[in-house]
């Protein structure tokens, strides 16, 4: 199977930039979207050129036009879970989890700290809960965890560490440290451990042309819980796509 992740900032927009005929080309099995910004209704309306061909599942916020995850895939999931059945963390259509049968399939949108990080202390408990929320899933079975996590957990993940690290959301050791319980927790980051070295960047700002210019982060991964890890294949980092502030990340994986 072919698995991908991305935040596509906005469901409808990227609908309007030929995602459909991007997906229909990428060869793709299973797809995670994050940022979805859409009602569930909303999320359909927005693939309806996808035609029968993908089933679709969809966790949307309370709060209109906020937030949302979706997974889209060609095989109908035996079960789909939304949020991860935590009082106070699940109004926002942060998780949605597809079982496959053989393993679960999770897209995860985490929340970003925001600026001033105000939104650290929410930020803090998630990443606790979430960690809590895929270990009882890799009790079960092999667990493979995609989505924005909206962390760079070391310098290299990075343009420019040492102006934002404690400063900008997404670089604070609070952050490092909740995305480095996953790493011990369980679960392995499967386009690091592939590229030990290797420099590339899953999202870019708007601002100052950074794209153009490679100032990026990475923040977008695939986690393979240790069951999961040997049926992993390369994973891969699609930067010359565009539609969003986020490219894809694919990864080939022997159900």
């Amino acid at each position: 199977m072919k698995l991908g992740t991305w935040n596509v900032n906005g469901i409808r927009a990227v609908a309007k930039k030929d995602f459909a005929g991007w997906l229909g080309q990428s060869g793709l099995d299973v797809l995670g979207l994050q940022e979805t910004k859409a009602q569930d209704d909303q999320v359909r309306e927005a693939l309806f050129d996808l035609g029968g061909d993908w089933h679709i599942h969809s966790s949307s916020a309370i709060k209109k036009g906020y937030s949302g995850t979706a997974i889209l895939s060609r095989v109908e999931p035996q079960a789909v879970t939304h949020g991860i059945g935590v009082d106070g963390l699940d109004d926002e259509g942060r998780v949605t989890s597809a079982d496959f049968g053989s393993f679960h399939f999770v897209t995860v949108y985490t929340p970003n700290s925001s600026s001033g990080l105000k939104r650290l202390p929410f930020r803090k408990q998630w990443d606790v809960a979430f960690l809590s929320y895929l270990q009882g899933l890799a009790a079960e079975k092999p667990v493979i965890c995609c989505g924005d996590l909206n962390v760079a957990h070391q310098p290299i993940d990075l343009a420019r560490p040492d102006a934002n690290y404690n400063k900008t959301p997404g670089y604070t050791q609070d952050e490092i440290d909740g995305m480095t319980a996953l790493l011990e927790g369980g679960f392995c980051d499967v386009w690091r451990q592939q590229n030990p070295d290797r420099v590339e960047y899953s999202w870019w700002s708007y601002r100052g042309g950074a794209r153009e210019k490679n100032v990026g982060w990475r923040l977008d991964y695939f986690l393979a819980s240790e069951e999961a890890l040997g049926h992993c294949g390369p994973a891969a980092i699609l930067g010359d796509v565009h539609g969003s502030d986020h490219c894809p990340v694919v990864l080939d994986f022997k159900g």
